[in-house]
């Protein structure tokens, strides 16, 4: 590039965080739920919940269906149900750089949970994503003010890449669940 000419300076600034995306089923496959959304609502996450950093974390977002997530959550949490979304931390703490965990989005409930809030799909998994990412980070909603943390986050993240605040209007349950 020529002096004066255009430069990346303006590019959106991306967090240090490489996201694998892997799809199970044929499910995600006529959707158009693409891997750059996914990677940019973790991105999204990420960049709100942490300072900046030279340090390269990765993560692993698995599009499945209902009956490989209710596998899981009957493995992982006793219940013989699908669930939307679960995260599964890499440790107890983000200390090191390296692997922050798997997070785990089944497509059908999430598809249901879309339709029933009336919300775009695309917006509803951009949800789930970030919020799982916030999970892998260490962040939790058992307790009043850690859920209220999280719903900032959350909504914070989401405005910055167009989705909407999923919780303006919404009945008051847990979009996620954390398996140990």
């Amino acid at each position: 590039m020529t002096e004066g000419g255009p430069s990346c300076d303006n590019a959106e600034p991306r967090a240090n965080l490489a996201i694998e995306v892997v799809r199970h089923g044929g499910a995600w496959a006529d959707n158009k739920i693409s891997d750059a959304l996914v990677e940019r609502a973790a991105h999204a996450a990420f960049t709100v919940a942490t300072p900046q950093t030279q340090t390269a974390y990765d993560a692993t977002i698995v599009l499945t269906d209902d009956t490989e997530m209710t596998h899981l959550n009957r493995t992982w949490r006793g219940k013989d149900a699908p669930t939307n979304v679960l995260s599964f931390p890499a440790g107890d703490v983000v200390s090191e750089p390296g692997p922050l965990g798997d997070i785990v989005i089944a497509f059908e409930t999430t598809q249901k949970e879309a339709d029933d809030e009336n919300t775009a799909f695309a917006d509803h998994v951009s949800h789930l994503v970030v919020h799982g990412v916030l999970h892998l980070l260490g962040l939790d909603h058992m307790q009043d003010d850690e859920a209220e943390r999280m719903e900032t986050l959350e909504t914070r993240a989401l405005a910055s890449i167009g989705v909407t605040n999923p919780y303006e209007c919404e009945p008051e349950t847990s979009v996620a669940e954390v398996a140990p």
